[in-house]
């Protein structure tokens, strides 16, 4: 039954039931009209009223589940779909918006896997340009000052020992950029070494201490997963570097009930008022992980992220 008609019938069994008390009851009108029968008459228009607005209530409150649903729905936080509840249009009306929602999350994945994927693609190609371009013509650059350095007088041979320096130290940073766009300890020796290097080769304040504490009966992962564990460990690590201002900061990699457990802690300022980063959570639903970024429970910033082990993995 159409949602016009369940609400025309109910409509119309209130007024025939109260013309059927009219008819059938005690009551006379009289003219003029009595006090009695008006107050007689306003009770039972108040009655058919409350009636009408019950039976509405009660039909059309599965609509204002939906309500809810479309006023709360993320799709970067998937939550439970509304219960198909209800009859005919309004059934098909929730049903509708469950498929409309499994469709938008599934296309945001598939973006947001694109949009990673060229992001990926791109900071290989920048490390490499940087270590194949730039290193080697630093490297040309520091051997070409080692041979005027060499037959240079005295005085200026130690003015080009420090721009030799000044040059190798820039090459060092530059191999260190070209590492952090392109893990290849990550490849090469896996998530655990690869997030060990991280922590020691990251650029920290002084004061700052780090530690670490790796599992070491972590499930087998496959190389997606491994790598959102990286990016968001890097990505932590770097915000708390430069934005936190904290003193300790704890990096741990744990097995978990479901898979394995990510924890970056620190002592820091907190996130204020700084907006979540969206990146973070579209990484996090591609290996289908759930990723917590909050206060700590004694200050500071944690993120935690649970990544379950897929099926194929051990």
């Amino acid at each position: 039954m159409s949602l016009f008609w369940r609400i025309f019938l109910l409509n119309a069994a209130v007024l025939v039931a109260a013309g059927a008390l009219l008819l059938l009851g005690p009551i006379t009108i009289s003219t003029p009209v009595l006090l009695t029968e008006a107050m007689i008459l306003t009770g039972g228009i108040a009655f058919m009223l409350a009636a009408n607005a019950a039976l509405l209530r009660l039909g059309l409150f599965p609509l204002q589940r939906v309500t809810r649903a479309m006023a709360t729905t993320d799709l970067l936080r998937p939550s439970p779909r509304p219960e198909v509840a209800g009859h005919g249009e309004i059934a098909a009306l929730i049903e509708t918006f469950n498929t409309m929602l499994d469709r938008l999350e599934a296309e945001r994945a598939t973006s947001s896997a694109r949009a990673l994927s060229a992001q990926e693609a791109e900071r290989r190609r920048v490390a490499q340009e940087l270590h194949d371009e730039v290193g080697q013509t630093l490297t040309a650059v520091l051997l070409e000052l080692k041979r005027v350095a060499d037959q240079a007088p005295e005085p200026l041979r130690e003015e080009l020992r420090q721009v030799q320096e000044i040059t190798r130290g820039s090459l060092d940073e530059i191999r260190r950029i070209a590492r952090r766009l392109r893990p290849g300890v990550l490849e090469e020796l896996g998530l655990v070494s690869a997030l060990t290097a991280l922590s020691t080769e990251t650029p920290s304040p002084d004061g700052l201490t780090i530690r670490r504490q790796m599992g070491k009966d972590l499930p087998e992962l496959d190389a997606e997963a491994e790598l959102v564990i990286y990016r968001i460990a890097q990505e932590a690590l770097t915000n708390t570097v430069r934005h936190a201002g904290a003193s300790r900061l704890e990096l741990s990699l744990r097995r978990s009930p479901c898979g394995v457990e990510l924890l970056i802690r620190d002592d820091g300022r907190g996130l204020g008022d700084a907006p979540e980063g969206a990146g973070l959570r579209e990484r996090a639903l591609l290996i289908g992980a759930e990723l917590f970024l909050g206060p700590g429970p004694q200050g500071g910033t944690e993120v935690r992220l649970d990544v379950p082990v897929r099926n194929g993995s051990r």
